[in-house]
């Protein structure tokens, strides 16, 4: 029995620069609690499918629903609304080089809340604890290593306790290490949180490590092939482009 929640659902979206149509025809859902994963080769659209889902961008045609919600017909004060329980990772970490590490999680605390400076530094502390980086408050991101930056990306994207997370190519740059163990930290938020987390990657560890949902974008027909579970995908692909990208490039011809 299927007792998954849509959380995310997407609807006949079309995705375009002006007369360029980049993707047409995408439907898929993200259900609450996924880790879900969009994936494709280089220049299928998979980050601009996520400034879409997150507001950046508005589509050429189509619906993005959060819940039963139609985010791009209904009012800017309930987008705002929506998107405040949204956090954001950047695939470069994004945080301001002149602020501390502190600082840099604090911004979204003082700026949506009403909470005191010393309630906002308990959980400053608390989210920097979580993503493995306590005792580093005072630490400017020029004086930590790769990883430590989109770790404490991800502590400013949980500032606001978000509902669901974005996470635009979190392994782009690190060393395989540092990698499986951005990984293996978005495995234990996503259980200990009970967060939604979608993830832009193109990297196929991180694809069957953590995602349990996905949706496939093809650059040549400018459409989504597949959407499901990537082990599911791979083992009973539904086209040989989908299981060529999930082994990268084996001859081997399982799909239909």
């Amino acid at each position: 029995m299927n007792n998954k929640e849509p959380h995310i659902t997407v609807s006949d979206l079309t995705m375009a620069y002006g007369d360029f149509v980049l993707m047409r025809d995408l439907n898929f859902t993200v259900d609450r609690g996924d880790i879900f994963i969009v994936m494709g080769g280089s220049g299928c659209g998979k980050s601009t499918l996520m400034r879409i889902m997150v507001g950046l961008k508005s589509p050429a045609k189509g619906q993005v629903f959060y819940g039963n919600v139609n985010f791009w017909e209904t009012s800017t004060e309930q987008q705002e609304k929506i998107i405040q329980n949204v956090g954001i990772l950047y695939q470069s970490g994004a945080l301001w080089s002149s602020m501390t590490l502190a600082e840099n999680i604090a911004m979204p605390l003082e700026q949506y809340t009403d909470l005191s400076p010393g309630q906002i530094g308990e959980i400053v502390s608390l989210k920097l604890s979580l993503v493995g980086l306590a005792g580093f408050e005072e630490f400017y991101p020029s004086e930590i290593s790769g990883g430590m930056k989109k770790r404490a990306g991800l502590a400013r994207a949980m500032a606001l306790d978000p509902d669901i997370l974005f996470f635009d190519e979190p392994s782009a740059g690190l060393d395989p290490i540092s990698a499986r163990l951005l990984d293996d930290l978005i495995l234990e938020l996503s259980e200990s949180l009970g967060a939604t987390i979608v993830v832009v990657t193109h990297e196929l560890a991180s694809i069957f490590a953590i995602g349990n949902n996905s949706v496939f974008l093809d650059v040549e027909t400018r459409t989504m092939l597949a959407s499901g579970d990537p082990k599911e995908l791979v083992a009973n692909p539904p086209d040989p482009k989908v299981y060529r990208f999930l082994t990268r490039g084996e001859d081997k011809e399982k799909a239909n």
